[in-house]
């Protein structure tokens, strides 16, 4: 070749170069204006990323879920949050340049062109800088084919460099880590170390780190749930990187990279995990419209004036739909990345569900399934005709979406029912774990039926803080929510509410009468003449004591035959009972419908000196960035009067030591100062407890899906017998995590002049019997 020819291909080298250098600075140009492609305004640039979930943190600091899109459970964490080790493996494995380049790593970009693009080495690496995966991850949708993502490169590069105008390289890796999308609803390093880990980015090891990072090139491909060893290697590969950045010794590379690789998975999703229920009612609570009668049927009246009221006086209720922003928007639950600190402990929480599965699961249910075994009548009650429970069954079927989904197709109800009773593959609940099986959609509304529910409540009676709240057995398979959702008879629980108007009115625990079947006639002149199954001491005189802590609907009718029904109701409306209730002498034994939580809270008056306390779920809500926007305290009215309280405690105590509730003491070995109550229905539905010390009130309900599901003997089917012992457990529980600070040396405060209105001791007083003697099945002859 000549010197001349040599010196024109150099020519026209660097004539080309230069060509393409002003065509890519105006195509930089043309990209940066919007002229050329997708350019963010600056106002996205300068807020990249405003769309978190909300989160829910327990009174002891764990989060318990959050709320999110589906698709989009990103959890803000704070750049000094997070580990030093995992900031280290990031940088080393994806971008080693990071602190000296402006967005852009020219290196690594021509060594990128040239290793992979010309020379087509698969190991060349890649040249994008984390600041361009995170401009990828704000601004590029998926890229169809390769051509597409070609034009999407120059695109990030633009945004990067604008990236690191406008952010630190500190605020750059914060925004990367809690965008980037690590599977399974984990997005953003806050959930991936929860999912992944169960602990925080903070509080992650190197090669806990070092695995989440690993998983930034490719999270299907490298899955430590679906392909453990493949991550593991890719874990070691960034411990390597981590080794060559000098930011591990040799020895730490080598002795990290032999570890097994461990998660302890734990996926986010709202059906699983601590406080399901309790999550769900905040989150219905939390984001509730402004009510309109025209949004609810004919037969939610009393549902409509309770969210009215609500909507006007507790602020917790619809809060993102009453507070705005500071542009103006309201508050939205799914995007805001709100903190909300609620005042569930975590670990009493998770004695309740542990205390409900222990007993439900492990001890009523084998006990439930003996009893119906081989009866055709099963899980119902014998009273039943088969008829009746094809009927039951039926309506049942007829609230399923598949039944709406044939109807809608023209079918007929003998066909609905031919398609329901086809046995098909299907998972069905159970006490172990779900259970893949064959059956039809019939039987499976059946089996599903035949388990117990049961609710719990627990709260402080002098703040409102609820500490534990168990809606039911399982939110996977039953979502209804019977703490706050549902409503059951409460039996005789209500008992201590018609004494405390005895009280008010009055009557003293010491005042006696003559222990026999008593004859009222209500305001029509009806005889009304309730019985007393099991009665003690009958023909005797016994004090208005005794009748409390017997349980004697005697005694309790005796009291309302001295009282007014109507005056009754409006005190059982200030105990904080909220559905409408018939000013009939029956009402006495517990005919009303009544949830779990409004029974906690009718309960805190007797704790707190005549105080109700109603119950308080929030203590506050943070912003994004830390900022209180709202804070909660409790509402109390007063009840009862004081000296009246104290004559009440001191029946209730009563119930314990050695009345109704007895086994508290003697099957639990609980010597903690304490009141209760224990509650049953009409043949066995409904069996409930009520139990307090000086700083905690619990009530728990069990019973059928329906009130035809229900033991058929008194013995296993009196609350005594299936809410009691769950509050037994739960408190043997608390009682022995000394971390809580509950004591069971504790003591009420009592002045001395109220501590024995009868003037002996309790072993003393009256000959007592251990449990319960009547329920409402013995109002009638």
């Amino acid at each position: 070749m000549t010197s001349n020819a040599r010196k024109k291909i150099i020519i026209g080298f660097w004539v080309f170069y230069a060509a393409a250098a002003c065509v890519a600075v105006l195509l930089f140009i043309a990209i940066a204006n919007g002229s050329v492609g997708y350019m963010p305004p600056v106002e996205q640039l300068e807020n990249p990323i405003d769309k978190y979930a909300s989160q829910i943190i327990s009174t002891d600091g764990k989060t318990l879920g959050s709320y999110a899109h589906s698709k989009d459970n990103r959890l803000f964490v704070n750049y000094k949050d997070l580990s030093p080790e995992l900031v280290k493996a990031l940088i080393a494995t994806e971008d080693k340049r990071f602190t000296d380049h402006s967005g852009i790593d020219v290196a690594g970009l021509f060594r990128a062109i040239v290793k992979r693009g010309i020379l087509m080495q698969k190991s060349g690496g890649g040249g994008s800088t984390i600041t361009q995966q995170l401009a990828k991850q704000l601004f590029s949708p998926s890229a169809d084919n390769v051509v597409e993502r070609l034009f999407q490169k120059p695109i990030e590069w633009v945004i990067a460099v604008q990236l690191e105008r406008f952010y630190t390289k500190e605020e750059i890796i914060n925004m990367y880590l809690n965008k980037f999308d690590f599977l399974y609803n984990a997005v953003g390093i806050q959930s991936a170390a929860r999912v992944y880990f169960s602990t925080t980015p903070k509080a992650l090891k190197i090669e806990e780190a070092a695995t989440l990072v690993g998983m930034c090139k490719n999270p299907s491909y490298y899955n430590p749930i679906r392909h453990n060893e493949r991550t593991k290697g890719r874990r070691n590969v960034v411990l390597d990187q981590m080794y060559k950045a000098d930011y591990i010794t040799k020895q730490e590379r080598d002795s990290l990279s032999s570890l097994p690789l461990k998660v302890k998975f734990t996926p986010m999703d709202h059906k699983e995990g601590l406080a399901a229920y309790f999550r769900e009612y905040l989150r219905m609570t939390l984001t509730a419209k402004k009510p309109k009668r025209s949004n609810y049927a004919s037969w939610q009246s009393q549902k409509f004036s309770e969210d009215s009221l609500a909507w006007e006086t507790n602020p917790l209720y619809g809060w993102c739909n009453k507070n705005k922003k500071a542009n103006g928007d309201y508050y939205n639950l799914y995007d805001d990345g709100l903190r909300i600190y609620t005042t569930i402990d975590s670990r009493m929480q998770k004695y309740a569900e542990d205390a409900v599965r222990e007993h439900v699961g492990g001890t009523l249910q084998p006990m439930f399934f003996q009893e119906k075994a081989k009866r055709d009548y099963a899980p119902f009650s014998r009273d039943l005709r088969l008829g009746q429970v094809d009927t039951i069954l039926t309506r049942a079927m007829q609230q399923t979406d598949r039944y709406r989904t044939l109807k809608a197709n023209g079918l007929s109800m003998e066909e609905i029912k031919a398609e329901f009773k086809k046995p098909e593959e299907m998972r069905v609940f159970s006490w172990n774990g779900p259970v893949d099986t064959i059956m039809s959609p019939w039987d499976s509304i059946r089996y599903h039926k035949s388990f117990l529910r049961s609710a719990f409540m627990a709260m402080d009676p002098h703040s409102g803080h609820v500490k534990a709240y168990v809606g039911g057995i399982d939110y996977n398979d039953f979502q209804y929510d019977m703490v706050n959702g549902g409503r059951r008879q409460i039996g005789s629980t209500m008992k201590p509410f018609l004494y405390s108007l005895a009280m008010i009115d009055g009557f003293t625990p010491c005042d006696e009468m003559l222990h026999v079947q008593q004859q009222l006639r209500d305001e029509n002149g009806n005889l009304w003449v309730p019985r007393n199954a099991g009665a003690k001491r009958v023909g005797e005189t016994v004090t208005i004591k005794w009748g409390l802590q017997n349980s004697s609907n005697w005694v309790t009718a005796y009291l309302m035959g001295q009282l007014s029904p109507y005056t009754f109701v409006r005190l059982l409306h200030s105990f904080g009972l909220k559905n409408y209730i018939d000013p009939v002498i029956s009402v006495c034994l517990g005919t009303p419908d009544v949830s779990v939580g409004e029974m906690v809270t009718g309960y805190t008056t007797f704790a707190n000196k005549g105080i109700r306390v109603d119950p308080v779920y929030v203590t506050r809500i943070e912003d994004q960035f830390g900022n209180t926007i709202a804070s909660f305290t409790p509402t109390m009215s007063e009840v009862l009067t004081e000296e009246a309280s104290y004559k009440m405690l001191y029946m209730l105590r009563s119930v314990v030591d050695g009345g109704t509730a007895s086994r508290i003491r003697y099957r639990y070995n609980i010597t903690a100062q304490m009141g209760g109550k224990t509650g049953t229905t009409q043949n066995n539905s409904d069996g409930w407890y009520m139990g307090f010390t000086p700083s905690l009130v619990a009530g728990c309900w069990v019973g059928g899906e329906d009130r035809s599901i229900h033991f058929d003997r008194l013995n296993e089917g009196q609350g005594a017998s299936m809410a009691l012992p769950i509050y037994g457990l739960f408190m043997q529980k608390v009682y022995a995590d000394k971390s809580l600070g509950y004591l069971e040396s504790e003591v009420f405060e009592v002045p001395e002049k109220y501590s024995n209105p009868c003037g002996k001791p309790v072993s003393e007083q009256e000959n007592n019997t251990p449990e319960e003697s009547g329920g409402i099945d013995d109002i009638f002859k």
